[in-house]
């Protein structure tokens, strides 16, 4: 399960409403691809549908697809958001990477 703080689930829920989602019906599905200057990187976006290969949970009321093979990296993960002016936006804080890149964009386990 990925856990979401106050200020993610506020910026997810202002960035859906900008991209004509609605934050009570619709989803952010999280991910991990290849690639990446540590192996792995994750990937966010906005989506309305589902596949028989998803897993979908929620937490502090923002609803969450996670494809099956991507789970496995991501159980415990947080999603944070760091605004202001050396912020960097959506953060992953995943206790199951041993290494991640300076960005924090990406991971290797």
């Amino acid at each position: 399960m990925i856990k979401v703080t106050e200020t993610a689930k506020s910026k997810v829920a202002q960035l859906m409403r900008d991209e004509g989602y609605d934050p009570n019906e619709d989803f952010v599905r999280v991910g991990v691809k290849s690639g990446g200057c540590s192996g792995l990187s994750y990937e966010l976006h906005f989506d309305n549908t589902t596949t028989p290969d998803d897993k979908i949970f929620e937490d502090n009321e923002v609803k969450i697809i996670v494809d099956k093979k991507s789970f496995l990296y991501l159980v415990g993960t947080i999603l944070e958001y760091s605004g202001g002016l050396n912020g960097k936006g959506f953060v992953f804080n995943n206790p199951n990477a041993n290494r991640t890149c300076g960005c924090g964009e990406s991971f290797s386990l």
